[in-house]
């Protein structure tokens, strides 16, 4: 618990961590009060690229919390920023929704799914079998690829949603290759956005999130204290399985309040 009062900024996951779905989780808003009047301060770092940093923006106040969009980081943002420095002036083909579009053509992404010459995947809630026939012919044909985040599944109120790693996997099956890069948690990419925004060193810092995989791992690679909650996808069968150990286990945000 020492440790966890050392920390100066605290990275946090956002569905199954903050809310569920549609739902804030119980002591979330007392965990970001607390933080901040102790001087603290939070970037959350999410790996879901369906959605965009202004769509986060309106989705928090709507359960309370009034951020600014630079308080949320995207992998679908961190993404953009990758392939803009990798692949200067490459035209990408994005299997995404229109707000993975977004971010890549605000970065200055040229998106063309007709003649690309590289791909980026994200999770994609629009996925359709045209777009599955078309992402595998330009993998299959030797394209850059790069995926936004390794994510199985997506946690909802009612259980899980394919997510990500589901469609890298049905492109494997049918293109036999797996992506080039990952930006996502627990990848480096996203790891390295999130010290440039706030300015902060991993030492720091805190991972907190509910996967072992991803959230944890994160924290791990990165010599951040890993902070593990149980309000999302890891069960304590779960937990207790996992060769990935997290520094800390809480049942949610709010548990830590009293150590800060």
């Amino acid at each position: 618990m020492e440790r966890l009062s050392n920390v100066k900024c605290f990275l946090l996951d956002m569905d199954g961590t903050f809310y569920l779905g549609g739902k804030l989780i119980d002591g979330s808003l007392s965990f970001i009060e607390r933080v901040l009047e102790t001087g603290r301060d939070f970037l959350f770092l999410t790996n879901n690229s369906s959605h965009n940093a202004r769509f986060y923006v309106e989705k928090l106040k709507k359960m309370g919390l009034e951020v600014d969009r630079n308080k949320i980081l995207t992998s679908g943002e961190a993404t953009a920023a990758i392939v803009r420095e990798k692949y200067p002036g490459k035209r990408a083909f994005v299997l995404g929704n229109e707000f993975l579009v977004e971010e890549m053509q605000e970065a200055g992404v040229a998106v063309d799914n007709e003649n690309p010459e590289i791909v980026v995947i994200g999770y994609d809630t629009t996925l359709d079998y045209r777009k599955m026939t078309a992402v595998c012919d330009f993998v299959r044909a030797g394209l850059p690829y790069i995926a936004t985040h390794p994510d199985f599944n997506c946690p909802t109120e009612t259980g899980f949603a394919p997510d990500i790693g589901a469609i890298m996997a049905f492109i494997e099956a049918s293109a036999f290759r797996r992506p080039e890069l990952i930006v996502g948690k627990p990848h480096e990419g996203i790891v390295r956005a999130a010290l440039a925004r706030t300015g902060r060193k991993a030492g720091e810092m805190a991972m907190v999130g509910d996967r072992l995989y991803t959230d944890i791992e994160t924290g791990i690679r990165n010599g951040m204290l890993s902070i593990l909650v149980m309000s999302g996808e890891t069960t304590e069968a779960m937990r207790r399985a996992s060769e990935t150990k997290p520094d800390l286990v809480f049942d949610r945000l709010c548990d830590m309040n009293r150590y800060l």
